[in-house]
């Protein structure tokens, strides 16, 4: 295959680069070996040197950053006394596991769980014996992507569950959570942690005849065991694979190994290249989940060869004589495994790094044949980064060129031949450690200096296609992480203002498609999908504040309906907030008491501390209701928020029966209900708010039949500001991240451990009206609380809308505590934590 291929766009850009800043006593330095890793929630861990002039001594850290806010780095010491060799996250995105060179392992967890802020919670140990390789154990969950059903309509056509074991199970059959790690003297050591916190650790030796391990990696079969590949370093070596089964046996870890068919690297075998690449310098698995197909990199001094080889199961022929006395017919000739290569690169610029692609697409040998709508689908490609500054984008089993990025100090053509561009008498910057996100759309490297790029990886590979494909493309990434639970930030990387009207309703046609149950499970995250793509143009602004509403009013009628208890406890299958759906819909009365008359008021009666300790709830709703209504007569300005409620059924419909929870809950504790500011003393404000909810949800209960709302009702609405105070609602929290700074396609220079000064995008301009200004009373978004100009209780913040709320509850009711439960690990958007610092502005 040639390689480079000529005449091939660029593809990749530069979005951030964040550096350390000098200190005259104590610097960050790239450790050597210099590794990162890049979590599901778009986390991204990375190691350095701490040194310190003074004492002369190192300190290996572990950094982790959000990739919204890099500069907002937590640094622990890592407590490793050798260099760190291996960083691992688990399937969640929530612990990081690290390996060093003298054999100890660490698992480290969030702390109260802050995106920055962790701890080192239980570990291992192989004394003395550095690690090579380090996996978590899989869980048994693998979703393959159809990439060639992008167009299909069903979620299940386009992301099938593939049946795959667990490595190990407990009773029941649920995962067995652990790690496996293989040592450079040839041991496999395995660590289980059991539900009581207990670790079991096994080790044993991967073959009888030990030998030095310079290189592995770990990868999964389908019928839950691992396979182990190693090297020695030296090209005229083996690479050998080795087949390990763990099990526990009397509250013991047993393990078994078994030696796998093993290869010869072709470039060794190649008279014309037999000794010119001594030494194997990368040996990966192409996937965790796909230990059928590994890629092996044998380097000299300057230069590198790329080789892909995959294993495969054939028939071994008999002889003649053996045929004739037992003749083999149909499926019962023997059968072997044997490794057969793929594809191999020419000569190369000596290669720094290996970046792999995360989305579990599933590819066959046909696949090098795809059809041209996909072949440039950013998910088939991996990352080799050179010493001369540049990284290449090239197909994981044909290995041709898909996309390239050149460094300022790479810059050259395309097609030169590496063995012909003179050599720099200095060292070049280069990347030491890549990884490519979980949707391969963004590449983040760590170069020799430390410092830390985030690249843009373009949806076409940088090729020319018409805009519907990129958008497809990206919608298709966007359902993948719908489906799967994992953060979209890198998607949003290439998002354009232009291209958010035609995303939002293309995801919301796709959603609709899908069954009633599934549209059920992902009813809220497509809402935060959605609200996080208008916030990429200003046209959509208002659209956010809606969308971050609809999320809280989800939240507060799932809360509010769950605390409804039957009467008696031999009830019919529905439950209190099923029956108080059905009767609010059936019945459309425009009196709010005539309602009340046919529900079991004894199913609302709840403790009066309880009911007085969700007023701020109440009140919001309240409040909403009052300003959806007096926006009403400006229905025709759709930059306005609420607008889109304003012919949204089903939200009027929740918003219609917790009107009704709040009027039967404020005969039993009045001070529970919303407070109004009304013009006269008689006015029931409840029963009017009711009446003209409930004539505008008439409107629009029938998502294929709306109306538009009479001129009565409107002139109903131009009055409430003369009976009523209209609030003013905190419609979003100030986001300070990083993405909408990055859509003119400017590099941003950023620093670790200081907030960018930057100059916002036009969008962030929009945001003026609907947040609180710097240096204005802050609100707990969550519990709708004050906190006043300067807070001075310990707050989080969302990584992905900015949402702010208290660290610690200052309640010691159960019905708020459980309410507060609902967002202990995420925000309303599914996005993580991190803590604030305190009297933030």
């Amino acid at each position: 295959v040639p390689f480079p291929c000529p005449g091939r766009a660029a593809g990749m850009d530069l979005a951030y680069v964040c550096e350390w800043e000098k200190k005259p006593k104590s610097n960050h330095c790239p450790s050597i070996p210099l590794v990162c890793a890049w979590s599901c929630r778009n986390l991204i861990a990375f190691t350095t040197d701490l040194r310190n002039e003074e004492e002369k001594d190192l300190t290996h850290m572990v950094h982790i950053i959000d990739t919204e806010h890099p500069w907002d780095v937590y640094s622990v010491n890592s407590g490793h006394t050798e260099v760190i060799t291996c960083l691992e996250w688990d399937q969640s995105g929530s612990r990081l596991l690290s390996a060093d060179a003298d054999g100890h392992i660490k698992c480290w967890a969030m702390t109260d769980h802050l995106a920055n802020s962790w701890e080192n919670t239980v570990g291992s140990v192989v004394e003395g014996d550095p690690v090579v390789a380090l996996s978590w154990l899989h869980n048994g969950v693998k979703l393959a992507l159809h990439v060639e059903k992008s167009g299909a309509s069903n979620f299940g056509e386009k992301f099938s569950r593939v049946k795959f074991s667990p490595s190990l199970t407990l009773f029941g059959g649920k995962p067995m959570e652990g790690w496996i790690a293989v040592t450079i003297s040839g041991l496999v050591t395995v660590s289980l942690l059991k539900p009581n916190g207990q670790v079991l650790t096994a080790t044993e030796s991967l073959c009888r005849l030990r030998c030095r391990v310079a290189l592995a990696d770990v990868a999964f079969t389908g019928g839950g065991n691992i396979v182990v590949a190693t090297s020695d370093g030296s090209s005229t070596s083996p690479v050998q694979f080795y087949k390990v089964c763990v099990s526990v046996v009397n509250e013991k870890c047993k393990i078994d190994t078994e030696i796998l068919p093993s290869l010869f690297m072709r470039c060794t075998t190649d008279p014309a290249r037999k000794d010119k690449y001594p030494a194997i310098t990368h040996l990966k698995f192409l996937a965790r989940d796909m230990s059928e197909q590994v890629l092996l990199c044998a380097s000299n001094q300057n230069n590198s060869i790329v080789e892909c080889w995959s294993l495969r199961k054939e028939g071994l022929p008999v002889n003649n004589i053996f045929q004739q006395i037992s003749p083999v017919v149909g499926d019962k000739q023997p059968m072997i495994l044997k490794w057969r290569i793929l594809s191999a690169t020419n000569d190369l610029d000596r290669v720094s790094a290996v970046a792999l692609p995360k989305l579990p697409i599933s590819l066959t040998n046909t696949d090098l044949k795809v059809a041209n709508d996909t072949k440039f689908f950013p998910g088939l490609g991996l990352a080799l980064a050179f010493h001369d500054g540049s990284v290449h984008i090239v197909h994981r089993l044909s290995l041709q060129m898909m996309a390239v990025f050149y460094s300022s100090s790479s810059q050259r053509p395309v097609d030169e031949p590496a063995l012909k561009r003179p050599r720099t008498t200095g060292p070049l910057v280069h990347f030491k450690a890549m990884q490519l996100s979980w949707t391969s759309l963004a590449l983040a490297g760590v170069d020799s200096h430390g410092k830390l790029s985030m690249l843009r990886i373009s949806p076409s590979m940088g090729h020319v296609l018409d805009m519907n494909m990129s958008l497809r493309h990206l919608l298709f990434l966007l359902e993948y992480c719908m489906v799967t639970g994992y953060d979209w930030w890198d998607i949003l990387l290439h998002v354009q203002p232009s291209m958010v009207q035609n995303l939002v309703e293309k995801l919301h046609e796709e959603y609709m498609r899908q069954n009633a149950a599934l549209q059920q499970v992902l009813s809220t995250r497509i809402v935060a999908m959605k609200a996080s793509l208008c916030k990429l143009s200003s046209s959509t602004i208002a659209r956010v504040c809606d969308y971050h509403a609809k999320l809280f009013l989800i939240a507060i009628s799932c809360t509010l309906k769950s605390l409804l208890r039957p009467h008696f406890l031999n009830t019919p299958d529905k439950s209190p907030g099923d029956r108080l759906t059905e009767i609010c819909s059936k019945i459309t009365d425009v009196d709010i008491d005539k309602v009340m008359i046919n529900l079991k008021t004894e199913e609302f009666v709840l403790e009066m501390t309880t009911l007085q300790s969700l007023q701020q709830l109440i009140q919001w709703v309240g409040d909403f209701v009052l300003y959806l209504l007096a926006s009403l007569p400006n229905q025709g300005s759709p930059v306005r928020p609420g607008h889109s409620f304003l012919r949204d059924g089903a939200s009027l419909g929740m918003f219609r029966e917790l009107m009704v929870v709040i009027r039967i809950w404020g005969l039993l504790k009045p001070s529970c209900l919303p407070v109004y500011t009304a013009t006269s003393d008689t006015q029931d404000s409840m029963s009017l708010l009711f009446r003209l909810l409930t004539k505008l949800w008439l409107c629009c209960r029938e998502e294929n039949h709306i109306t538009e709302p009479d001129d009565a009702l409107i002139d109903e609405c131009c009055l409430l500001p003369s009976q009523l105070l209209i609030p003013n609602i905190d419609w979003l929290p100030i986001n300070d991240g990083i993405i909408s700074k990055l859509q003119n396609k400017q590099l941003v220079r950023l620093q670790f451990g200081k907030a960018p000064g930057l100059v916002g995008h036009t969008v962030s301009s929009q945001f003026d009206a609907f947040v609180r200004a710097p240096g204005q009373p802050k609100i707990d978004h969550l519990r709708r609380l004050h906190l006043g100009a300067y807070p001075t209780e310990e707050c989080k913040s969302c990584t992905r809308c900015g949402c702010v709320t208290m660290l610690k509850s200052p309640n010691k009711v159960t019905a708020v505590k459980q309410w507060e439960q609902r967002w202990i690990k995420n925000c309303l958007c599914g996005g993580l934590w991190r803590k604030m610092p305190l009297n933030y502005s």
